[in-house]
């Protein structure tokens, strides 16, 4: 087993105080903030303070970020809100790292660690429901109701055999089930005999054999096993019926009861 090496760093606490916003934006903004390269402005914020209220958090995207997307796309919101939340009952905080550059140097960099700041607000970014933002809203709309398995016409044949309704080996079960026909039920005195016969040539029998010798329905079959007959559920027989002891050796037993009323008689 591998055990991994960990390397105390040290880490910067110089900005640990500082409060910091965590934003949730829109899919469709992220998507543009990350095609846009790092010299450009992706937006204005605005904060309107007014005394006794929450203060009003508004975001609008700059022209250079509305023009970033491709000409299949639809347009995006200009305009946004941020709806503010404050965070009392966790402690987050940003980190950043910095990894060394130069690795080759006499005296080698190692990785830095910051803290840039503690989350003491939480803000959501949500679009006003404009003309704009309700189509951008039916595109994905219908975008998602595609289904991604589609029907579509052949032109040419794909497969050299034709389907067929039902395959050969259920057309022979289901007629060697007709010719056999529905099994009935017969005398109880009737299959007993049939059973004992069978337990006279071997001790143990499971219930598959048991019905092709009798052919009867199984249900029928095992109340009148469970009256004669032990059923094992243990090796080496597992599975396996056979006669109650006072059903072995019936015949014998018949004989040696004929001979004791041929005596009484005499």
């Amino acid at each position: 087993m591998t055990t991994t090496s960990h390397i105390d760093r040290d880490l910067d606490l110089s900005n640990a105080n500082r409060g910091v916003w965590l934003v949730k934006v829109p899919k469709y903004i992220a998507n543009r903030w990350e095609k846009a390269s790092g010299d450009i402005e992706v937006g204005k914020l605005k904060i309107s303070r007014t005394p006794g209220q929450k203060a009003q958090v508004s975001l609008t995207l700059s022209p250079a970020v509305l023009n970033l997307g491709d000409a299949r796309e639809e347009d995006i919101p200009k305009d946004h809100r941020l709806d503010v939340s404050t965070v009392t009952q966790q402690t987050l905080g940003v980190f950043s790292h910095m990894t060394p550059v130069n690795t080759d140097s006499v005296v080698p960099e190692t990785e830095k660690l910051f803290m840039e700041g503690r989350i003491v607000q939480k803000l959501e970014c949500r679009p006003y429901a404009d003309n704009c933002y309700m189509k951008l809203k039916l595109e994905s709309i219908r975008k998602a109701s595609v289904p991604v398995r589609q029907v579509k016409q052949l032109d040419r044949i794909v497969q050299n055999y034709k389907p067929v309704s039902d395959h050969k080996n259920n057309i022979e079960y289901t007629e060697r089930k007709k010719a056999e026909g529905k099994k009935a039920r017969d005398n109880k005195e009737a299959v007993l005999e049939m059973l004992f016969a069978a337990f006279e040539k071997h001790q143990y029998y499971n219930i598959k054999d048991l019905v092709k010798i009798t052919k009867q329905p199984i249900i029928y079959l095992k109340e009148i096993l469970n009256e004669v007959c032990n059923y094992n559920s243990k090796n080496p027989h597992k599975n396996m019926w056979e006669l109650k002891p006072e059903y072995r050796h019936y015949k014998e037993q018949q004989i040696e009861m004929k001979k004791e009323e041929s005596e009484d008689d005499e």
